[in-house]
């Protein structure tokens, strides 16, 4: 093979490893941060962490793979199958994402529209170049092993993720309907939402018509129109107190887009909400114990 083809392949497969891997191993420590992001992707919030776990191990193997030499085309086959599963997904559904966040990678901001499919295009081609132009793959056996080490990685990864969900410090004081509110005693579910947002308003409505247990003190916290909370509250029946300390709270509490709820027992965080079609959140309040 010529020598230009080797480092035209050479440097499409370092261009292509460099994007995989960095965007499996980011999936791979933040598992729940993505997740949520790809429920806006219209992925049903059931498969969502699954759905990110499979996402992990496979870009991640994509990038390894073709990175090294003699499983370069294998590696070149699977980050080209999937760059066009992912744009065909993105072309189905394309009216109802258009302008949705698409950050595959953590240093690249991208939003669906006309470029995202010629900046996937270019990837597609650089995967291509890189397995177009090398030889054809060996060591089946290593590579299984490879996959493996990656599995486990990635479960090792998911657990310390775990782990950091829940015990987190809540703020010792937040400002809540205009007065000092201490967050170290008691139960507490903070319910953030946006007052024009539509999920959050089903949400809200769903949750007025709970049996919230006697000990338990809900406290709603708007995004965006904090001048709307009253309004809000009233219009869907939820009896919640109102903080506008959102800064603060979503500092402690990182989260994306609302509907998104936490649940504080004793001055630390017990668990998350985060999904909000039916059943949920109905399920989660009820194992945590919140509601009857």
């Amino acid at each position: 093979m010529p020598t230009w083809k080797k480092a035209a392949s050479h440097l499409a497969a370092f261009a292509v490893a460099l994007l995989f891997l960095t965007a499996g191993i980011w999936k791979m420590t933040d598992p729940f941060t993505w997740a949520r992001m790809v429920e806006d992707l219209r992925v049903p919030y059931q498969l969502s962490l699954p759905f990110t776990l499979v996402l992990a191990i496979s870009e991640t193997l994509a990038g390894a793979l073709i990175l090294v030499p003699r499983f370069r085309r294998w590696g070149s086959w699977l980050a080209t199958l999937l760059l066009v599963v992912f744009m065909v997904y993105i072309g189905i559904n394309y009216s109802a994402l258009l302008g949705k966040e698409c950050s595959c990678f953590p240093w690249v901001k991208r939003t669906i529209g006309p470029g995202f499919f010629a900046g996937d295009a270019a990837m597609l081609l650089a995967a291509l170049i890189a397995g177009w132009w090398s030889r054809p793959s060996v060591g089946l056996r290593n590579a299984a092993i490879l996959l493996a080490l990656i599995g486990v990685a990635t479960a090792s990864s998911f657990g310390l993720a775990t782990t950091r969900l829940s015990g987190t410090k809540a703020p010792e004081v937040i400002t809540v309907d205009g007065q000092p509110f201490s967050l170290q005693k008691g139960r507490i579910f903070l319910f953030f939402y946006d007052p024009q947002c539509g999920h959050c308003d089903a949400a809200a409505r769903h949750m007025s018509k709970y049996n919230w247990k006697g000990d338990v003190t809900v406290i709603g916290v708007p995004t965006q129109q904090k001048q709307w909370a009253g309004a809000f509250l009233t219009d869907t029946g939820l009896k919640a107190k109102t903080s506008l300390d959102l800064d603060l709270l979503k500092k402690t509490f990182p989260f994306g887009d609302p509907p998104y709820g936490v649940v504080i027992e004793n001055g630390r965080e017990r668990a998350p909400v985060p999904h909000y079609d039916l059943p949920e959140p109905s399920e989660t309040l009820k194992k945590l114990g919140l509601i009857e």
